[in-house]
């Protein structure tokens, strides 16, 4: 049984475990970082989810996160439906929408790239049962709770979306514990590491 946690000391916890984990993150060097994301993507090649799936939703990667560009350009090369986030401005959902590229992105207030707004591309992860989506996290646990950025973003998607929801994380970023967590809290489907796939047993 979990034990029940107030809300103000998990938000507290996650705040200093973000600073840690971003501040360890940019500490590993580009190489050794580069190296790395290349064996996950390769790993994800061969997965059933990423063979099998007609539409790819994914999170545009900056900075010193797991790289999806790659996983992005492969899923196009293969003829799959690509589809980054955009947010939806004054709420904490997102929208959306199907590319061709990687150019012609948009930074948003974050500064991170998205999809311009253009009409006929939405797409609705809803109705897309056949789907992958890439999950953002700074951690994964083992039963593929994850340790986000404090946006809530990917909290409200998962709770909603049908298909098989997938946490990339390097295994040094692994959460040796369980991630404390809140009850508007959701799991991938599984977490992808260098040398792991770790299946939902939870």
């Amino acid at each position: 049984m979990i034990a029940e946690v107030s809300y103000e000391s998990v938000a507290c916890e996650k705040r200093a475990q973000r600073q840690a984990l971003i501040s360890r993150r940019d500490a590993l060097d580009p190489a050794s970082r580069a190296a790395i994301d290349a064996e996950i993507a390769q790993r994800l090649f061969q997965q059933p989810e990423f063979m099998g799936a007609h539409t790819v939703f994914s999170f545009y990667s900056v900075g010193s996160e797991v790289d999806t560009h790659v996983i992005i350009e492969r899923a196009l090369s293969l003829g799959k439906v690509v589809a980054l986030p955009r947010c939806v401005p004054g709420s904490r959902s997102m929208e959306w929408y199907a590319i061709d590229s990687l150019e012609g992105l948009v930074p948003s207030s974050y500064g991170i790239p998205e999809p311009a707004p253009v009409v006929g591309r939405l797409v609705d992860p809803v109705a897309r049962v056949d789907s992958l989506c890439i999950v953002p996290g700074l951690a994964f646990d083992a039963r593929g709770y994850r340790l986000g950025y404090g946006g809530g973003y990917y909290d409200i998607f998962l709770s909603t979306f049908p298909g098989f929801a997938l946490g990339l994380c390097r295994e040094s970023h692994m959460a040796s514990e369980s991630i404390a967590r809140e009850r508007f809290d959701r799991p991938v489907s599984a977490v992808l590491t260098e040398a792991r796939m770790i299946r939902a047993s939870w």
